[in-house]
């Protein structure tokens, strides 16, 4: 009795262990299906599979409405288990075409053309497969035999239906559902470009736009239509065709881009009305061919409004001689200074020396170089201009061979109020750099100036005049010394130019941060106006400028059209959105001016190599006495005496007369 309880006990035991271990792999089975489940009916899966069996369904129907037309309803009934299996056969070869094309993986709203060619050719592929199927494995003694012709009609009903339901799917999507929550737009342009842009935001995903229309400026596409939509007039009745059907946006063609920013009534006038402006932002020109990415539609910003020409730059021969040379950049951290750090780094010079006394911002181009050219060899140095010692040091160290002096107090309130620290920093320091220069053999030193050195009225612009005399007459001493067999190789070259957009305390930044905060706007004076650039547009110049002058001239830039500060703001507002920030006037600051100008009253100019790029002919200078003129200004400002430092400015730049400012007093004696 023990023996059989033992024998009991271990086949309890065994049947427990079988248990468990069968318990176990159906968990495990059950996981695995689970997973799968999980994944194949997930809400990224599904679409996949219902695409996939809708097609497979379509397969058969087709099969089957085929086969009924030929035998007749009656004998296809009769037979139809024997049909159906053959036709299930059949659609294993489809759906190895549908994997092979991948069929299913199409949205369906987004159909487009390539649907279409991958749907032909899966079919296509299924078909061939069963002909060849049935060439060597005799299928018509297994199954029911299928005349040839009956397969191609299989073949064309199937790739009708299958792309009819794609295309039907898509316009409801496009017409019911999705048209009520898109944007809608016109296309500016019917060109190659607008039709580009039509394909580009039809085909995005998500979809952004509903496509209402296309403007033309040429009458012979008028009344047309294109891509389904009609072709307006761009005239006086467009803005109210737009609001008629609801339009919110004009979507602009990359080969439009540069009439509509000539175009600023036209921009205007969308403006008022509301509309967005979006444009093609590829960094540059589309080359009329490549395919547009919708995502990279961007609506405009206040930059890309201001009325100017593009600006083409032979950067090629900017390259051939700055590559492998040994290049200093004052004032590096600053606006300009930075981005010709930026231009600068891509020819691939020898060495960058790179000056300037704001630490923070000095340490963020060096971060900037270590992140995007981690090869070049750059020295970034803190410092200010004025340290003779110092910059003697460095020059003696690295021996540059190009110099872009851009360092300078610039801020045209903050320099009225503190004129000596203008002369000394702006003048003085000019003249340490352009001396050491000539010291160290620097084959060119190019200095940046700005259009308010002409006919100044403040003290900023007056020290900026000051340091263009200093440089000019020194070009003409060396030439001077170099015809007479001596020492005198460096060649000066100024660059004048007026605001650049996004620059430090530029008027932009402070309206963007203005209306943020809801307002005011504060403008000087409701006619204040100014002449606009792009920074890297500016910098390009600087380098084109800079590189190709032959020494002593003063290359004066072509700035395009002024802009009205008040419009500007006004054209801020509303790109912004807001409805209730006001402007505001607050009265011209100290040392300001209406207008700035380009070039002096006496002054002409000559063309150059490059069409924006002009020589201002100026007055000479005697060298000696620019010297003794500029020693004693610097020693008047360091007794930091406003009066008599200003008195001393006026003195050497006879133009300059203070406007809003107490040093008008002195315009009187």
């Amino acid at each position: 009795m023990q023996g059989e309880s033992v024998i009991r006990h271990e086949e309890n035991c065994h049947k427990h262990r079988v248990e468990l271990m069968l318990h176990t792999y159906s968990e495990r089975i059950m996981d695995f299906i689970k997973k799968i489940a999980s994944w194949y009916f997930s809400r990224q899966a599904l679409p996949y599979w219902c695409v996939l069996l809708f097609d497979c369904m379509v397969v058969l129907l087709s099969g089957l409405i085929v086969v009924a037309l030929t035998h007749g309803v009656h004998a296809t009934l009769n037979h139809l288990f024997p049909v159906v299996c053959t036709l299930g056969v059949y659609l294993l070869f489809f759906v190895a075409g549908f994997r092979m094309m991948r069929t299913y993986s199409g949205v369906l709203r987004y159909s487009s053309f390539a649907d279409v060619y991958r749907i032909g050719v899966a079919n296509l592929f299924g078909i061939t497969c069963i002909v060849v199927a049935r060439w060597f494995f005799s299928f018509d003694k297994v199954f029911v035999p299928i005349r040839s012709k009956d397969l191609i009609f299989i073949f064309l009903m199937a790739t009708i239906i299958m792309v009819g339901s794609r295309v039907m799917m898509k316009f409801l999507f496009e017409k019911v559902l999705e048209d009520k929550n898109l944007k809608r737009a016109f296309i500016y342009g019917v060109k190659e470009g607008g039709i580009a842009l039509a394909k580009a935001i039809r085909m995005q995903v998500p979809t952004r736009f509903s496509l209402k229309g296309f403007v033309a400026d040429d009458d012979d596409m008028i009344g047309h239509m294109l891509q389904g939509v009609e072709v307006y007039r761009n005239d006086d009745s467009l803005i109210e065709q737009m609001k008629a059907k609801g339009v919110k946006a004009l979507l602009v063609s990359p080969l439009k881009r540069e009439e509509l920013y000539r175009r600023q009534d036209m921009v205007s006038s969308l403006l008022d009305a509301g509309i967005n402006i979006y444009t093609y932002d590829v960094g540059q020109k589309w080359d009329g061919h490549s395919d547009i990415n919708a995502s990279q539609l961007k609506e405009v910003d206040i930059e890309d409004l201001l009325p100017r020409d593009e600006i083409e730059v032979d950067l090629d021969a900017v390259a051939r001689l700055l590559n492998g040379a040994r290049i200093m950049i004052t004032g590096s951290a600053g606006s300009i200074g930075s981005e010709m750090v930026r231009q600068i780094a891509k020819f691939g010079p020898e060495r960058l020396i790179l000056v300037d006394e704001a630490e923070t911002p000095q340490h963020d181009v060096r971060l900037m170089l270590k992140r995007e050219y981690p090869e070049l060899d750059a020295v970034t140095i803190v410092t200010s201009i004025t340290n003779a010692a110092r910059m003697e040091n460095i020059f003696k160290a690295y021996r540059p061979q190009y110099v872009f002096h851009a360092a300078a107090y610039k801020h045209v309130p903050m320099m009225e109020d503190n004129p000596s620290e203008a002369v000394l920093n702006n003048v003085q320091g000019t003249r340490i750099i352009a001396d050491l220069a000539v010291k160290y053999g620097v084959k060119k030193f190019v200095m940046v100036s700005t259009d308010k050195a002409v006919n100044p009225t403040n003290v900023m612009g007056c020290s900026k005049r000051i340091c263009e005399i200093y440089v000019q007459s020194l070009d003409r001493h060396n030439k001077l010394l170099e015809a007479q067999g001596q020492a005198g190789m460096t060649q000066f070259v100024t660059t004048r130019f007026g605001n650049v957009l996004g620059s430090n305390g530029s008027v932009i930044p402070l309206f963007r941060e203005q209306i943020k905060n809801g307002g005011p706007v504060t403008v000087t004076h409701p006619d204040i106006i100014r002449y606009f650039m792009l920074i890297p547009e500016a910098c390009k110049l600087v380098l084109e400028a800079g590189t190709m002058g032959q020494g002593g001239e003063i290359f004066v830039f072509d700035m395009g059209q002024p802009v009205k500060i008040a419009d500007l703001a006004r054209r801020m507002i509303r790109l912004s959105g807001a409805t209730n920030v006001k402007v505001e006037f607050t009265g011209l600051r100290d040392g300001e001016k209406l207008y700035e100008e380009v070039l002096n009253d006496a002054e002409i100019t000559k063309p150059t190599f490059n069409k924006k790029i002009k020589i201002a002919q100026v007055r000479e200078y005697d060298y000696a006495q620019v010297c003794q003129d500029i020693d004693d200004l610097v020693s008047i400002s360091q007794q930091f005496d406003n009066m008599s430092t200003v008195r001393k400015m006026k003195a050497i730049v006879p133009e300059y007369k203070s406007q809003h400012s107490v040093y008008e007093a002195l315009d009187k004696e």
